[in-house]
């Protein structure tokens, strides 16, 4: 096909990536391997590693406050494609691959009926050449299937009007065409650039990085709480015709008793000074300070808690980068599920619209923070202040997005003026 550059081309690009979001889905599971430096502590506890699910925190605190809601002005029926793909799982699933991989891609099939199918492949099964204006593809690869080795079973090679599958052992590929436009491969992005079209990971090199070193710190301190916990102790002028006592004994016993020599003489006892673990404790905090600057957390979420409780307000404030990577998320998020909704509603519908046509579909979130009893009551009297300088500013539709609470589906009662509310 022309102006293709084919399937070897985006097997070797998707091999080139593979290993990258491998690493990022380790420090996400917690399943990553500090290097150890070797500078002081004893090989005999080579073996012993640790475990942080800081980067695993920095991906979900964000993950889990973008919710999608729905759609405004929604003319191509695009709630119902997504409703009927279970959309609790597909949205929660896309975004949460997406901040770990930098991007995610939704695969858009046909069931038996011709209805628009979504299944979400995380970013090192899927690649594609991207077209920079619409984050659309003009080419895409996926791998479909693998065996218990990880090697690919089905692939699949996506282009404009065609989607082929090539199922390992068989010579014959298996082709089927449409009328939709782009490829059925959608690509869902996290902060793209004109760079990086791909986007970035929320689990970059500085996390990682300071992951590690937080690491080796709670792997030196298992090893001087050791030493903590049992003092080392010391025996000098001991005589080298005395009979030898067993080092566990000596350390767990509370009464020690060593006789004189012939000559009246006794040996001196002593305790090394006790090792201290508040400069773990210290340097470990130290890294959890770098890696909540780095995120947009704070130390309580990442288990360092306050002595003060804070407040609804204060942890808004507190949380405010937070919040702009939110909103950052939420624009890119919803041009991504935007395209897959207008490819699905061109594979139902077996007609290749405009991508132009769907300029007033917008996507809807739930707030970010949830509101809480003081913050409805100030936002209810912002309301009403702002209805009475400009009216009709403020009604259920816009107060839904703002609040994140569903009007009630019960007429309210009229009132008028001298006589009781009716029905």
């Amino acid at each position: 096909m022309e102006n293709c550059k084919g399937i070897a081309y985006l097997r070797n690009k998707l091999a080139n990536k593979k290993l990258r979001v491998e690493t990022r889905y380790k420090f996400y599971e917690m399943k990553n391997i500090a290097r150890d430096l070797q500078l002081a502590a004893p090989p005999e506890f080579n073996w012993l590693s640790a475990t942080l699910g800081w980067c695993g925190k920095a991906v979900d605190s964000l993950a889990d406050r973008i919710i999608f809601y729905s759609w405004d002005n929604d003319n191509f029926d695009l709630q119902e494609i997504f409703q009927l793909n279970n959309p609790d799982t597909f949205f929660d699933s896309a975004v949460l691959s997406a901040l770990i991989s930098s991007c995610c891609f939704v695969y858009i099939s046909a069931d038996e009926t011709g209805y628009p199918r979504l299944q979400v492949i995380d970013g090192g099964n899927a690649t594609g050449i991207i077209d920079p204006i619409t984050g659309l593809l003009k080419e895409g690869y996926a791998v479909l299937e693998r065996d218990d080795n990880n090697k690919p079973t089905l692939e699949a090679w996506f282009t404009a009007r065609r989607t082929e599958f090539i199922r390992k052992g068989k010579s014959k590929t298996q082709v089927i065409t449409n009328k939709v436009p782009y490829p059925l491969l959608v690509p869902i992005i996290y902060r793209p650039d004109a760079k990086r079209p791909f986007g970035h990971s929320r689990i970059s090199r500085a996390c990682m990085k300071i992951q590690e070193s937080a690491l080796r710190t709670i792997k030196r301190s298992e090893i001087s709480a050791e030493f903590y916990s049992f003092p080392q102790k010391y025996i000098l002028g001991m005589s080298s015709d005395a009979e030898q006592m067993d080092k566990w004994k000596v350390t767990m016993s509370s009464l020690l008793r060593i006789d004189k020599d012939e000559d009246g003489d006794k040996p001196t006892v002593g305790q090394f000074q006790q090792q201290s673990m508040s400069p773990y404790t210290e340097q470990l905090r130290t890294f959890a300070a770098l890696f909540a600057g780095e995120t947009g957390l704070t130390l309580d979420d990442l288990g360092f808690v306050s002595d003060n409780p804070s407040s609804s307000e204060a942890i808004k404030a507190s949380h405010e980068n937070l919040r702009l990577m939110a909103r950052k998320a939420q624009r890119n998020f919803g041009s991504g599920f935007l395209n897959v909704g207008y490819l699905a509603a061109c594979l139902r519908d077996d007609y290749a619209y405009q991508r132009q046509q769907l300029y007033l579909t917008k996507p809807l979130w739930e707030p970010i923070f949830e509101p809480d009893a003081a913050t409805l009551s100030s936002i209810g009297d912002g309301a009403i202040k702002i209805n009475q300088a400009v009216p009709g500013y403020f009604n259920k539709d816009n107060f839904r997005i703002l609040t994140g609470i569903e009007p009630s589906k019960i007429d309210a009662p009229v009132t008028i003026t001298g006589q009781e509310p009716t029905e």
